[in-house]
């Protein structure tokens, strides 16, 4: 498993398919900056909090400029079911395979009650135009995550 890919590396290219089934490639979004964030599941607790964060902010991220994406490990159906139940506002991305967590180092191994199993981290990934990394949050928190990407984009000067 690659660690999380760091500050000053190219993103890695990839494509899924978004909440409607439709292809999405990363590199033909270049020219803005991408919010890439990795949730665990689509509607579970803490990634209600935070996607439904990202809906209620979205004034903040439009003034930032910027398009969020959200990627998780849930075939189609699912993130559709999430993205219309929770009246989303962004894109989200199913990664089934989990290529793209793979990929991003984020497929990670985790542990509950006692038990292992591999999942995807929650961790956030800020994206320039030129498709450089430009912040990482490696283990994002449901509750700050929002803050902490917003203060981020404020403080990085273009490339």
């Amino acid at each position: 498993m690659p660690p999380v890919i760091g500050p000053g590396a190219p993103a890695p290219d990839f494509e899924l398919p978004d909440q409607e089934g439709e292809p999405v490639r990363l590199s033909a979004l270049r020219g803005r900056t991408i919010v890439l964030y990795f949730y665990p599941r689509a509607d579970t607790p803490g990634c209600t909090t935070q996607a439904c964060s990202i809906r209620d902010r979205e004034a903040d991220y439009s003034a930032a400029g910027v398009k969020v994406i959200g990627v998780s490990p849930d075939p189609v159906k699912k993130v559709k079911r999430f993205h219309d139940k929770k009246d989303l506002n962004f894109t989200l991305l199913a990664d089934a395979d989990h290529a793209v967590c793979d990929l991003y180092g984020v497929w990670v191994q985790k542990s509950m009650y006692g038990k292992t199993y591999m999942g995807a981290q929650r961790a956030t990934f800020i994206i320039d135009g030129g498709g450089c990394i430009r912040h990482v949050i490696p283990k994002a928190s449901p509750k700050t995550h929002d803050d902490e990407v917003l203060t981020a984009l404020a403080g990085l000067q273009p490339a």
